[in-house]
């Protein structure tokens, strides 16, 4: 496998350190990027495979454009994958008690982080020959509660987002020609959103959807739990692995169920 460069974001999570060391034990470079900087070096350490721990606030865009700046101090010359894991959960009781706490906490954590990492990176990973752009959405985006309404609006808004990236992807790459408006599941029956048979498409746009991640450590403390439906955050670093191991063809614009 090519050695390529990848961001990850949301690097201090359980979810942050598998990625990580899943991607550096394939032989790639890894930055890992964390709010806190004691946060973010404990698990660039824990991930091991040489990864190199980034502070930014991703909420700002300025602060986004500051990292893309340490990223060329470093003399990387182009990033090739971002694996987007910033996420967050609120919930209250119904649709009368959603607050706009939740919801200013969801739409900045869960949409505004995506927004400003994919503006800033999104020409590197569109230069790519194998660049990669993934987020974590939820079942509940396409299933969304009352009680969940924040998060599965802010979920649903963040998918569209990556969409939009894909849609980019495509036309830059592939054109116009074979894209549909709606995304297809992986494995669906469906005609993909992008041609099958395209040789130019080389830069893709996906999201991981789960119902939950679960880690050891969540093990650990609840043993008693089986965590039903629950995706292992080792599952999910396999399938960022494997990202770089598909055709973008195949993959741009998929929403691909890792949920149980």
């Amino acid at each position: 496998m090519t050695t390529l460069t990848i961001l990850v974001t949301g690097g201090s999570s359980a979810s942050g350190i598998a990625v990580t060391r899943a991607l550096g034990a394939a032989g790639h470079k890894v930055l890992t990027v964390g709010s806190d900087d004691v946060r973010i070096k404990a698990a660039a350490s824990d991930a091991g495979y040489g990864a190199t721990p980034l502070v930014s606030d991703l909420a700002s865009l300025d602060s986004v454009r500051e990292l893309a700046a340490t990223v060329r101090a470093l003399g990387i010359e182009g990033i090739d994958g971002v694996i987007h894991l910033v996420g967050g959960w609120r919930g209250a009781k119904g649709i009368e008690d959603q607050t706009d706490e939740d919801w200013d906490s969801m739409e900045r954590s869960a949409l505004t982080t995506l927004r400003n990492v994919s503006r800033v990176f999104y020409s590197q990973v569109e230069a790519s020959p194998q660049g990669r752009f993934a987020m974590v959405s939820s079942t509940a985006a396409a299933a969304p509660t009352a009680a969940a309404a924040s998060y599965a609006a802010a979920k649903a808004a963040a998918e569209a987002w990556t969409l939009a990236v894909a849609d980019g992807f495509h036309r830059a790459q592939s054109g116009s020609a074979g894209k549909k408006d709606a995304p297809t599941e992986q494995g669906s029956t469906e005609q993909s959103s992008i041609e099958q048979g395209s040789t130019q498409q080389h830069s893709a746009a996906v999201i991981f959807v789960v119902k939950a991640l679960v880690d050891p450590a969540m093990r650990e403390a609840h043993p008693e739990r089986r965590f039903p439906g629950f995706t292992d955050v080792e599952e999910l670093a396999a399938a960022a692995v494997g990202l770089f191991e598909q055709p973008a063809a195949a993959l741009n614009g998929q929403r691909i169920l890792l949920a149980k």
